[in-house]
């Protein structure tokens, strides 16, 4: 048992053996496909199919969705997505597709839309049957997102939308987005507006999606392209001109506020992956390969590297288990922003290890057979660096975090 089972309360305590018995009792079936290493990398309808299935699946047992209300489409509990999370990892199942759904749109609409959206957007959200995709950023617009020029005009009742998004991750699968848009010239942050928009509806009319290739040579994101996209005003999330403050909501869930989805939830800090699958991995590569003649886990280096991360990653884990307790954090923000910058900088370490590990056997393709770890080292680590650049670049949460939670003057 851990020591978060050991501190949950009677209904936690009975939700947590509900979820144990579940999953004992459904396993989910082994793919047919060679599924990606996360969401972002889904490319082909035979991987989202499957991982749909598995994600309706859990949402219909109550895993997913856990503490929004009923009529949203949730379980209507209190802190128990966190829970399921938990034993979701322990039982080792896939990941969930429609991660931009549940992450970013879900707590966005949740805090933003009115009564109507949310009934009709959120259930379907937590079931998989809606993919989401974000529409942030823009060719001249990334880290510096204020800038975005994408235009949104008003007529009558409806929204007309032109403009041009890219890196959107899911966007082929999407069917809907979550976007910011320009609705004022005049203004910087003042003059966004924030929308939720239909874009698999309008393929081929209004909206179209173009893949882009990644270094690894797969299609996960995209750029998407508006042209006269017309849609109701009940899309619009917030005020006129508020697009910049909703945004934040996106971008702090995005950054690990809150544990896929819980608006409820007591504890600050979405849990990470598990640090056993992470670290049992490599120690198993470092087992299985050599160098000058003996297994890799006895070079003294390699131990040394594998211990200082997995020192560093231990250190996270007492970090957003302390982000759950209000009275031991100094500023509410300070333990989801370092979360985001922490976990995604040790999954590159790692990636990087395992091909130190790996030698110059890491630059074999994963249908090689003499690939070590089948080409799932070389691959990670080039997703890795899609990690520390999306929501906010390791070098962009270190600004924030000196300059809005340490009071840091301002770098020049």
């Amino acid at each position: 048992m851990t020591d978060d089972a050991i501190k949950d309360s009677p209904e936690q305590a009975e939700f947590r053996a509900y979820c144990r018995k579940w999953l004992d009792e459904n396993p989910v079936a082994p793919p047919t496909v060679r599924l990606p290493q996360s969401a972002l990398e889904i490319m082909t309808p035979e991987q989202m199919d499957y991982l749909q299935s598995w994600q309706k699946m859990a949402y219909d047992a109550g895993l997913v969705g856990c503490d929004y209300a009923k009529e949203y489409g949730g379980a209507g509990r209190t802190d128990c997505q966190r829970i399921a999370n938990e034993e979701m990892q322990q039982s080792s199942v896939p990941f969930f597709p429609n991660i931009v759904g549940l992450l970013m749109a879900a707590p966005t609409i949740f805090f933003h839309a009115n009564e109507e959206v949310k009934k009709e957007l959120l259930p379907s959200t937590f079931s998989g049957e809606n993919i989401w995709c974000q529409g942030f950023s823009e060719p001249g617009a990334g880290s510096d997102l204020a800038s975005l020029q994408t235009f949104a005009e008003k007529k009558g009742d409806k929204w007309i939308i032109n403009g041009h998004k890219v890196w959107t991750s899911l966007a082929h699968f999407a069917d809907w987005m979550i976007l910011i848009a320009r609705t004022d010239k005049s203004q910087k942050h003042g003059g966004l507006t924030y929308f939720v928009v239909p874009i698999k509806a309008n393929l081929g009319q209004s909206v179209d999606v173009q893949p882009l290739i990644k270094m690894t040579g797969e299609t996960g994101f995209n750029e998407v392209r508006f042209e006269n996209l017309e849609i109701d005003d009940k899309y619009r999330l917030d005020d006129i001109g508020k697009g910049w403050a909703v945004t934040q909501t996106t971008l702090l869930h995005e950054r690990g506020a809150g544990p896929i989805v819980t608006p409820n939830s007591a504890g600050a800090g979405s849990e990470s992956e598990d640090s056993s699958s992470i670290f049992a991995n490599i120690v198993k590569l470092a087992q299985q390969t050599y160098n000058n003649g003996e297994p890799s886990i006895k070079n003294p280096l390699i131990r040394d590297e594998l211990m200082q991360l997995m020192i560093r990653y231990e250190g996270h884990e007492q970090n957003q288990r302390r982000g759950r307790i209000p009275e031991l954090c100094d500023h509410p923000l300070r333990i989801p922003l370092q979360w985001k910058l922490v976990i995604t900088e040790i999954a590159q370490e790692a990636g990087n290890l395992s091909m130190q590990i790996e030698g110059a056997a890491s630059s074999l393709y994963m249908a090689d057979a003499n690939s070590p770890s089948k080409g799932q080292s070389s691959l990670s680590y080039m997703n890795s660096f899609g990690m520390t650049i999306a929501g906010g670049t390791s070098e962009v949460m270190r600004n924030i975090l000196g300059e809005k939670i340490l009071g840091l003057p301002k770098s020049k």
